[in-house]
């Protein structure tokens, strides 16, 4: 395999930069070489959301792509997809979709709801990532046609209604969604969706519903083998992006006195940009890409600018940032086909 089949991508959270300094973390990271930024969304008070703050990051830069969290079980569907497709016009067609769905008693009290757990997280997910796809299809690409002679600005015709309905077996509150969206078709078709691999596979949301999934292990030296075991499970079809926490010598502090506790499953790094560039080089020959959860982010982000994504670059492993491209690009997908023109197009084909 050559270096350029086997170069791969990083992403890099951004969880710790606020409005005050964001348009220079985000810009910084883009500097560095990195193709997406993610935004954990942990609402606080008097803090954007994860959302909100990809916005603000988008139409700043140039090449990175910028990929909120967004909650699948206490937001509304409708609304996910219309706030995605409007993030992808800021963005130049970078925007992303992390679908979460998690265990959370304070936002189902916060907006009235049921509590969601187990199995139904699952089912919430898929069902809101369906309803995001066919609103984000529901205008044909050429449906907008601003025609002054006869003042229509759409093509009715190019809009279709969606006529969702969750399953019968649904474990949630039943809701159905006609369509079409509000907002014309983002840039690339569809977003690339993203979700946990926990909550992707049989029984779960499908595994064609999403574009990458996020793998998780207890250790970095058992995540290059929990990547395979995740590939093998769902296929080639998915992309697969490991998570890891980072600690790095820095500012003449070993990284072992600055190391944090570990964020739950996710396998972390504690040492030299040397010895994380071998990590990570060998971790881009298993994963498609890697995102970084730095310890404390201006710290991490120097080193990793300077140390670590040169290395990378030297030895082949990490790709060059795509200049004017996608999300999608990023993630090797192709154009996205639209269902509803598709089928209009075969329903008039047999007319004929």
């Amino acid at each position: 395999m050559s270096n350029a089949e086997k170069a791969g991508f990083l992403a890099i959270e951004l969880d710790g930069a606020g409005y005050e300094n964001l348009a220079r973390t985000v810009l910084a990271a883009e500097s560095a070489g990195f193709h997406v930024a993610t935004f954990k969304d942990a609402p606080e008070a008097g803090r954007a959301n994860a959302l909100q703050r990809a916005a603000f990051a988008g139409p700043v830069t140039r090449t990175i792509a910028v990929v909120p969290e967004v909650d699948t079980v206490y937001t509304e569907p409708f609304h996910i997809s219309t706030q995605l497709a409007s993030l992808d016009y800021v963005s130049g067609g970078r925007a992303g979709w992390i679908a979460t769905a998690v265990e959370a008693p304070e936002a189902a009290a916060a907006v009235g709801r049921s509590y969601v757990e187990g199995d139904a997280l699952a089912q919430e997910a898929a069902a809101s990532i369906e309803v995001g796809r066919r609103l984000w299809d529901s205008w044909e690409d050429d449906a907008v046609i601003r025609d002054v002679a006869t003042g229509r600005y759409i093509d009715v015709d190019k809009l279709h209604y969606v006529d969702f309905e969750t399953p019968e077996d649904f474990h949630g509150a039943a809701y159905s969604v006609k369509g079409p969206s509000i907002i014309p078709r983002p840039l690339q078709g569809q977003l690339p969706v993203l979700a946990a691999a926990s909550l992707v596979g049989e029984g779960l949301v499908p595994a064609d519903a999403v574009d990458a999934v996020l793998v998780t292990a207890p250790t970095a030296e058992l995540l290059a083998g929990e990547v395979r075991d995740v590939r093998a499970r769902l296929g080639a079809g998915v992309a697969i992006v490991a998570e890891l926490d980072v600690v790095l010598n820095a500012r003449g502090q070993a990284a072992a006195s600055r190391s944090v506790a570990a964020q739950g499953d996710r396998a972390g790094f504690v040492g030299s940009a040397a010895g994380l560039a071998e990590l990570l080089d060998s971790l881009l020959r298993e994963a498609d890409g890697v995102r970084l959860h730095p310890a404390v982010l201006d710290v991490e982000l120097e080193e990793l600018s300077r140390r670590v994504l040169p290395e990378l670059r030297r030895r082949g492993s990490l790709r060059p940032p795509i200049q004017d491209g996608t999300f999608r690009d990023v993630l090797g997908l192709g154009p996205a086909e639209n269902r509803y023109s598709t089928s209009a197009a075969a329903i008039a084909a047999a007319g004929k």
